[in-house]
């Protein structure tokens, strides 16, 4: 039977970490005097860790034949790393910790994603509804430590973003194992997967599209700030393009039986070069803000929906663990890190606007490979509860 609960528990602290510690984490090293620089070098380890460490991982999975015992590990040593931050706010010793606890919580959601498409058993339209919690637990968080900020000091928000984290890791324990999917021989090696050329043009897509949210996820909320909103508007800015993507994911499997997965992607990147560029130049417009915002349901929700159903079907049998690893290191890893790092060099020399118009370029670049090197579509292919 599906373990949706225990499923839906996990994403739901998994993401509400995420929504306590990326627009908020970032204000917290402003308030210790780093620099726009050393922010964007600090942020960025988490991307840089998304690289190398879920490929590392996803092959220990496939040598022991199980993915849960590392789920647990990275729950408690990710949780390990943090508590650094208790002890030091030199530079070195937060990039130390973020470093250990970037390694290790890296290699967890590639493996969960594949965890969680194995106990579907190829109903792959039901992700959205256990992803969704994913969702809410971010909604939780983003509100509830935005609203907190309003009267407490901001280092408390360490606190309650390493609360989540022992969430995560009391879910980590609950989750079984599932079984591992049967080796066809007419299974596709994982280098023949890699040869195809829709293959390459998604990745490479994915590759821009996590690099065009780098300015988003490392100066959006200093960007409010500094423009005179407070840190409760901020959560509220972060919600608001959660709702749109919880909305997007419940109506995924409709979006995917009429447009199809290649139709989907072209219109949200379409939708990201919009987006940063709204962001960018309008920030001072609560309307352009609102906007801007709801894009995030095309952005995120509807990219990465689409995204994974496609790896699902592209890497299937015992290469879906290998498959989401590369996805992730080419996407929130390399692309991440890329757009992260780039945006931590322009935000002090180009200003704002220029930054995030850059992830409109990105957001075009990769517009441009889904468009030119996926031809066919995969809607056919894809299976809905």
């Amino acid at each position: 039977m599906l373990p949706y609960w225990r499923l839906s528990g996990y994403y739901f602290f998994y993401f509400a970490f995420i929504g306590a510690f990326s627009p908020y984490f970032t204000l917290y090293l402003q308030s210790l005097s780093f620099s726009a620089t050393d922010i964007a070098i600090l942020m960025s380890l988490m991307q840089v860790m998304r690289v190398v460490a879920p490929n590392l991982w996803g092959w220990l999975a496939d040598r022991l034949g199980a993915r849960m015992p590392i789920v647990r590990l990275s729950a408690f040593a990710s949780l390990a790393g943090f508590a650094v931050f208790f002890r030091t706010t030199s530079f070195e010793g937060i990039f130390v910790g973020m470093a250990i606890m970037a390694f290790f919580w890296s290699a967890a959601l590639p493996l969960v994603e594949s965890l969680t498409f194995s106990h579907l058993a190829g109903k792959s339209g039901r992700y959205g509804n256990i992803r969704l919690w994913g969702s809410i637990g971010f909604i939780v968080a983003v509100l509830g430590i935005g609203h907190a900020l309003s009267w407490l000091p901001v280092d408390s928000q360490l606190w309650m973003t390493a609360a989540l984290l022992a969430g995560i890791a009391a879910f980590a324990l609950c989750v079984p194992e599932a079984p591992r999917p049967p080796h066809h021989h007419d299974t596709p090696g994982l280098s023949a997967v890699l040869r195809r050329r829709d293959v390459r043009a998604m990745l490479g897509g994915a590759f821009f599209m996590s690099a065009a949210h780098g300015a988003l996820y490392i100066f959006y909320s200093i960007l409010l700030v500094d423009a005179g909103y407070s840190k409760a508007f901020v959560g509220w800015m972060w919600t608001l393009g959660v709702v749109a993507e919880i909305g997007v994911f419940m109506v995924m499997p409709q979006l995917t039986r009429r447009f199809g997965l290649r139709q989907i992607l072209l219109v949200a990147f379409a939708a990201a070069v919009l987006r940063f560029a709204m962001i960018g130049w309008g920030v001072s417009s609560l309307v352009v803000l609102v906007l801007a915002q709801l894009l995030h349901g095309a952005t995120f929700g509807a990219y990465h929906a689409a995204s994974i159903a496609a790896v699902n079907q592209w890497f299937p049998g015992q290469l879906q663990a290998r498959g989401q690893a590369i996805y992730g290191s080419l996407s929130f890893g390399a692309g991440g890190m890329l757009g992260g790092l780039i945006s931590g060099y322009t935000w002090d020399w180009m200003g704002s606007g220029w930054t995030f118009t850059l992830g409109s370029v990105f957001g075009l670049m990769g517009w441009f490979l889904i468009w030119r090197g996926w031809r066919n579509d995969l809607h056919q292919e894809v299976q809905h509860a």
